[in-house]
């Protein structure tokens, strides 16, 4: 099923092709050596004052750490996330050791999941990102250290049959892309005073 998003004007393959599919192949099966270079990506990602906030807890369908966090999955997530091979829960550092904000940390780590999520599909996989999840539960459960929160996770596999979800979830699945117009997400200008 081809997503290519149409683009205003000409972007690269990679970022033109990338959508985030709930239909993952179920046969497929994911090691860490699969998703290392998505992970060195997202190492190598800019981060303010290179704090570099981000860690990852990637669990495979069947081991324990998929089940935790499928279990801590919010709503109709847990319908369809199942499905993927990987479950990745980011993590972003909050505050330093000394109790210090480290105030662009989400930013940082929203770039972080982008790099990865944009190696991943280089590499054949999806990515599917998701907030509805149970944070401060993931958050104990991984024993994360102070500072550290959970704060959204990355469902990670080969694109599957949309026809397999719940009628309700193809729907969303086949439905066609859409995105604000270019004219309204970008100024060269402030807006104009009331």
């Amino acid at each position: 099923m081809p997503r290519t998003a149409h683009t205003s004007v000409p972007i690269l393959p990679v970022l033109a092709e990338r959508w985030s599919p709930r239909s993952f192949d179920p046969e497929t099966v994911l090691t860490p050596a699969d998703l290392a270079s998505a992970f060195e990506a997202a190492r190598w990602t800019p981060s303010s004052n290179n704090t570099q906030p981000w860690r990852f807890i990637a669990g495979f369908r069947g081991d324990a750490t998929f089940q935790t966090i499928v279990d801590n999955l919010m709503g109709f997530n847990q319908v369809w996330a199942p499905g993927a091979s990987a479950l990745v829960l980011c993590v972003a550092q909050k505050f330093e050791p000394n109790g210090e904000p480290i105030a662009y940390a989400m930013y940082d780590l929203g770039q972080a999941v982008a790099h990865f999520s944009i190696q991943a599909h280089s590499q054949g996989l999806s990515v599917h990102q998701m907030a509805g999840i149970e944070r401060d539960a993931l958050t104990h459960a991984f024993n994360l250290p102070s500072g550290f929160e959970a704060a959204v996770v990355a469902a990670v596999g080969r694109l599957g049959d949309a026809d397999a979800l719940p009628e309700q979830l193809a729907e969303r699945e086949k439905a066609p892309r859409v995105r604000h117009d270019f004219e309204e997400i970008v100024r060269f200008e402030g807006y104009a005073a009331d």
